[in-house]
C-alpha cells in the first residue's frame, strides 16, 4: 500500500521526517520504501492550502491494519503533528493520504481508495514512480509511469536538492544506518 505525505508550513522537512518515523512504528506493519522529497507549487483544486510550497513524498507500507483503522491512525498522526482539523483544506503541517491499499477499491463516505485525484497530481505520481513505476492503478488500468507521462507539467514539481539529512540518511531508506 502507498501513503502520500506533504507539508507546507513550519519546518516542512521535520514534519515529513516525523510523519515517516511515526508510520515506521505502526504495529503489524513494515515500512518498505520511502521516496525522495519533492518541492511542489500549491494546488488550489478543492482546497485553499495557502501560498507556501509543499514538500511531498510517498511511503510504501506493508500492513495488516484495515483501511478504516489506517485512516484513523493517519488522522491521529496528523493531529499529533499539529494539523488544524477545523481547517483541513488550508495550510497544513502534515497531510497524509492513503493512495492505494493494494488493488482494493474502497468507496465509502469518509474513505475513497485509490485516492480520487492522485492520477492528475504530479506531486504524488513522481515520488510514487520512484517506489513502483509499474504499479497498475486498479480503476484506470494504467501504470504509475503511464499516468505520470499523461499528467502534464503544471503545477511545478521539482526534486528537493540537496536532499535533507533525516533519520533515514541523506536519501530516506528503510534499511538501518550502517553500524546500527
Amino acid at each position: 500500500m502507498f501513503i502520500g505525505f506533504g507539508s507546507n508550513i513550519g519546518d516542512r522537512v521535520d514534519f515529513c521526517d516525523r510523519a515517516v518515523t511515526l508510520l515506521s512504528l505502526l504495529p503489524h506493519s513494515q515500512l518498505s520504501g520511502v521516496s525522495l522529497l519533492y518541492e511542489t507549487e500549491p494546488v488550489n483544486d478543492h482546497a485553499q492550502p495557502g501560498d507556501g510550497w509543499f514538500l511531498n513524498g510517498v511511503v510504501r507500507l506493508e500492513t495488516d491494519v484495515t483501511p478504516k483503522s489506517l485512516l484513523a491512525i493517519l488522522r491521529e498522526i496528523e493531529c499529533s503533528l499539529g494539523r488544524d482539523e477545523e481547517n483541513r483544506l488550508g495550510p497544513r503541517t502534515i497531510d497524509l493520504d492513503i493512495l492505494f491499499y493494494g488493488q482494493r477499491i474502497i468507496d465509502e463516505p469518509d474513505l475513497v481508495v485509490p485516492h480520487p485525484r492522485m492520477h492528475r497530481r504530479r506531486f504524488v505520481l513522481m515520488p510514487l514512480s520512484e517506489l513502483d513505476p509499474l504499479f497498475v492503478h486498479p480503476l484506470l488500468q494504467r501504470t504509475i509511469s503511464q499516468l505520470l507521462a499523461e499528467a502534464g507539467k503544471q503545477p511545478e514539481v521539482r526534486l528537493l536538492f540537496p536532499q535533507p539529512s533525516t533519520r533515514y540518511g541523506s536519501r530516506p531508506a528503510c534499511s538501518p544506518p550502517p553500524g546500527s
